[in-house]
């Protein structure tokens, strides 16, 4: 899955570990969900959205092999 969360934090000059801090996540976890490790729970998706203020879409899309 990609995403645009890096882009994101670094718009608002946030560490992971700030992130992290905001989701209520490890920062372990905001880093493999950058690097796309790793793919957020729907819950944590919501909570992402919420927090940047934008739709689940506009911040996470699927890959080409996501939708086979």
């Amino acid at each position: 899955m990609k995403n645009k969360l890096r882009v994101l934090r670094a718009e608002r000059n946030w560490s992971q570990a700030r992130l992290a801090e905001l989701l209520e996540v490890s920062r372990q976890t905001v880093n493999a969900i950058e690097n796309g490790k790793y793919d957020p729970s729907l819950p944590l998706a919501f909570k992402a959205a919420f927090l940047f203020e934008m739709s689940i879409e506009e911040i996470f899309e699927p890959s080409e092999g996501d939708l086979q």
